[in-house]
């Protein structure tokens, strides 16, 4: 692989695999708010948003970092009062009980409006205006746009001023486009790539690692790392199995019952850089696998996940534990000593298994999605690894393998966007 290509690739993971506090759709909105009442340059009187429904949808049950509060006027109101654009996806960090305490006055004083935009550029798109009014004198406002992608700002204005616009055509859009990846090319590049080029990846285990520990000594969501640990051994045995479902189901237990602690996400998801890492940590672990074998693993799971997101984008329909616990399948195959063509027919058993698993919103419950995933995942990993592959004549599943990943995306890009407006037509009517 060329250095230049290497190169590119490392900057898009070093991009996507990025700390994140707290469920990425309710934290990008506190981020926008933020930027907004910055360029405002005082507390606003009111915030007025307008949202794309993916944005509603993942953001209306999950708890919020530090607060016990669950959706997003909670994080609109500590966006305008402490949050810090500064911080990118940890702006919520400085949460206090006295900030808090003067979030829910803001909620209850009836100082947030917000509204659903139908049609958006964009399945994540993040409209912010904030106002602070003066009597008699004109009413001051800023604006700030979030669209393609959790940190991606198209505009920054203050009043009639524009302070900033994403030229047309520049805006980052919903796939990572610095570098059009294949499954060939991805894992080349997890097994070749010099060592001290991607040992950056061990951190992401490190922080979701510890996400898992606070759950596991805690009571968050609904419990299910917990649970599985304290009642499940006699179902699942002291195995790999029950490790990783325990650690994975935990960590994600801390971060949709608002835990103040971060993970490491991928692609701008929370939940799937904990399913792309925690599998494979916690499989490594158990075989007693030395640092190179887990960094070529971790890398392999973090760009199986992010190639797969380049064509299926950022929000949909389809549940992130799919794409994500796909390529943790994949960096299983390699620690259980697989090859390209092992990886290959884990994959296609994975697409063949959870494709057409729906999103309905970040919540708690995401927790038994992520270890229908990861327990796939093994599933898919030892079928693998003993010669047994879906075939092209089952289903979807095509003879070629990045075929077979543009099947599953375009039924979650295209054919399920019907499924996407009743699901969130559903939440919001209950």
């Amino acid at each position: 692989m060329e250095k230049e290509t290497r190169k590119k690739i490392i900057e898009m993971i070093r991009r996507e695999v990025v700390p994140a506090m707290g469920c990425t759709e309710p934290v990008a909105v506190a981020l926008c708010v933020a930027k907004a009442v910055e360029t405002l340059g005082e507390t606003p009187d009111n915030v007025e948003l307008g949202l794309s429904g993916n944005i509603i949808k993942n953001a209306m049950g999950v708890g919020i970092p530090g607060t016990g509060m669950i959706g997003l006027p909670i994080a609109v109101a500590l966006g305008a009062l402490i949050g810090k654009s500064e911080y990118g996806l940890e702006v919520l960090k400085d949460v206090t009980p006295e900030a808090l305490e003067k979030g829910r006055t803001f909620i209850n004083e009836g100082r947030i409006r917000i509204n659903h935009l139908p049609c958006t550029p964009s399945n994540l798109h993040i409209e912010v205006v904030a106002r602070k009014e003066r009597e008699g004198e004109e009413t001051h406002q800023a604006e700030a746009v979030i669209s393609g992608s959790h940190t991606n700002f198209i505009l920054i204005r203050k009043d009639d001023d524009v302070i900033y616009r994403e030229e047309e055509g520049q805006a980052v859009c919903d796939s990572v486009e610095d570098v059009e990846l294949n499954m060939e090319m991805v894992y080349k590049f997890a097994t070749e790539a010099p060592l001290e080029e991607i040992d950056f990846i061990l951190e992401a285990g490190r922080i979701n690692k510890a996400a898992a520990d606070t759950a596991l000594s805690g009571d968050y969501g609904h419990s299910l790392g917990s649970t599985i640990r304290r009642n499940g051994r006699h179902l699942f045995g002291d195995t790999p199995l029950e490790h990783i479902i325990c650690l994975t189901s935990a960590a994600c237990d801390a971060r949709m019952g608002g835990a103040p602690i971060s993970v490491m996400s991928n692609s701008g998801s929370g939940n799937q850089g904990i399913t792309c890492t925690l599998p494979v940590i916690s499989y490594a672990e158990d075989m007693q696998a030395d640092s190179e074998m887990t960094t070529r693993a971790l890398i392999l799971s973090h760009l199986t996940s992010i190639y797969i997101k380049q064509s299926l984008g950022r929000l949909s329909a389809l549940c992130g534990c799919v794409v994500a616990s796909t390529g943790a399948s994949a960096g299983l195959v390699y620690l259980m000593g697989g090859d390209f063509s092992r990886i290959c027919a884990a994959i296609k058993n994975m697409v063949a298994n959870l494709t057409g698993m729906i999103c309905d919103g970040a919540k708690p419950a995401c927790a038994m999605k992520i270890s229908s995933g990861v327990s796939t995942a093994v599933m898919s990993a030892m079928l693998a690894m003993n010669g047994k592959c879906v075939t092209e004549a089952e289903g979807i599943v095509a003879d070629d393998i990045d075929r077979t990943i543009r099947n599953l995306t375009m039924i979650g890009r295209d054919a399920m966007q019907e499924t996407d407006r009743l699901v969130l037509k559903i939440m919001v009517e209950k």
